[in-house]
């Protein structure tokens, strides 16, 4: 280029005309002297056109540390009847919440696989006052039962919708196997994150024999509607002991940020619920036993002339206490049994005793007893 030409530098693009048509060149290079030497590379104007293609904006978001999550296992009855009755249940929580939870199991510390991923945050709290034992099959409209929440909200449901399922949660002390079901109608607001409970279903789906006198302040709860999710559990692993690890599912199962426990568990999904209206008649020649039988499946169908059965067969636990010692204990095959006074004299009871009654499973045992006491 001529040195008239010299404003002319680096990335500026020029058009020279050829016999072919006007084309477009963008200066790499330039070399000034007598003339000016000028490297470039021929250039079209569609390639700073805008592609088609809509380019994903990348966004940083802020770095979480791990931290370990909070894990709940719930060995429990059928809930809808579809569950698998070997498989325990599992609520988590976290803060912050890791957005998924893998649980990994094996029967040692070492060789773990993957048993299940949770997607969602379960809501568990703990109770800031007691809870005191209250008669099932009719509204507890007891004291307020006052819990607060790790994570999430509780909201009211009418008479209607609780009979129908809603507001199911699960009172313990943590262990796997020791949870009360119950149901409540108002969850009224006191705090952020506190509710009062109250109007409630106590001991549902035949968790009444495990009802204490008093659930102490510090219970744990969790809320079974929404949130929980069953673990896997062959039947072959029933009361096996085994490692859990659980954390979050974008970290390897030996990060720090994991929780391992060691549980096992019985299969609460198989156990009998126990029997109800225990009686004790006196007769001439001792005391006339009965009871009524419930199931653990299908006990709401009301179209049938009894509940289904569940079990392989019809059996019940009779034991005969004098306090806490077992004087006595048989099978029966049917909802009756006759305790004469001659039995009692050899069983070497003087006074009053207590009269105990569990349905047998084949597979999970005798379940919750029934237990009444008679006056001599």
């Amino acid at each position: 280029m001529p040195p008239s030409r010299g404003w002319l530098g680096p990335g500026d693009v020029v058009t020279l005309e050829a016999p072919e048509g006007a084309r477009r060149y963008r200066i790499d290079r330039i070399e000034r002297g007598e003339a000016i030497s000028v490297e470039a590379v021929r250039v079209e104007p569609g390639i700073y056109e805008p592609s088609d293609e809509a380019e994903e904006l990348v966004t940083i978001k802020p770095f979480a540390v791990p931290v370990p999550v909070t894990p709940v296992f719930l060995d429990l009855p059928l809930l809808s009847g579809d569950e698998d009755p070997y498989a325990p249940h599992l609520a988590v929580s976290a803060s912050p919440w890791p957005g998924s939870v893998t649980v990994y199991d094996a029967a040692e510390d070492a060789g773990y696989e993957r048993n299940t991923t949770i997607e969602r945050r379960s809501v568990i709290g703990q109770t800031q006052n007691t809870l005191s034992a209250a008669q099932t099959g009719l509204w507890d409209r007891g004291t307020s039962l006052r819990v607060k929440l790790a994570y999430g909200t509780l909201s009211n449901a009418s008479e209607e919708a609780v009979l129908a399922g809603a507001n199911v949660m699960a009172i313990g002390d943590g262990s796997s196997d020791n949870w009360e079901i119950f149901q409540f109608c108002d969850a009224s607001p006191v705090e952020p994150d506190i509710y009062d409970l109250s109007l409630r279903l106590r001991g549902q789906l035949g968790s009444n024999g495990l009802m204490p006198k008093v659930w102490p302040e510090g219970s744990v709860v969790v809320l079974l509607t929404g949130g929980v999710d069953q673990m896997s559990l062959p039947s072959s692993l029933r009361n096996l002991a085994r490692h859990y690890r659980i954390g979050s599912a974008s970290r390897a199962y030996d990060d720090a940020s994991y929780v391992h426990t060691v549980q096992a568990f019985s299969g609460i999904g198989l156990r009998p619920y126990s029997p109800c209206h225990l009686e004790a008649e006196a007769s001439a020649s001792g005391w006339d036993i009965g009871w009524i039988r419930r199931t653990r499946i299908g006990g709401d169908d009301w179209s049938g002339y009894d509940v289904a059965l569940g079990e392989a067969s019809e059996r019940y636990l009779v034991r005969v206490l004098e306090g806490s010692q077992i004087r006595r204990e048989l099978e029966v095959s049917s909802a009756q049994w006759s305790y004469t006074q001659a039995q009692k004299t050899a069983d070497g009871i003087a006074a009053g005793f207590e009269i105990a009654v569990a349905q047998i499973s084949d597979i999970y045992g005798p379940g919750l007893f029934a237990q009444i006491s008679v006056s001599n």
